[in-house]
């Protein structure tokens, strides 16, 4: 039980990296380089920022959990 909540804990962990990592802020972050700027001349994608941000927000609240159950049972 331990050890697959180490591994859910793991997985949620990189999660939350690549979310970080793929959101685009004021200076463009991972995303800008991904797209090499073409945002500047299609526009910016609304929806998918919003589902990043989203998506970031619900992998940091179940890394938080996580983190708390490993504390408790460790």
């Amino acid at each position: 039980m331990l050890t697959l909540l180490k591994v859910v804990h793991l997985l949620v962990a990189l999660g939350v990296i690549a979310g970080v990592l793929l959101q685009s802020g004021k200076s463009a972050g991972l995303s800008g380089a991904i797209d090499g700027g073409a945002t500047h001349i299609f526009g910016k994608k609304k929806g998918l920022d919003e589902k990043l941000g989203r998506f970031t927000t619900i992998v940091a609240i179940l890394f938080m959990i996580t983190s708390v159950v490993l504390a408790i049972f460790a």
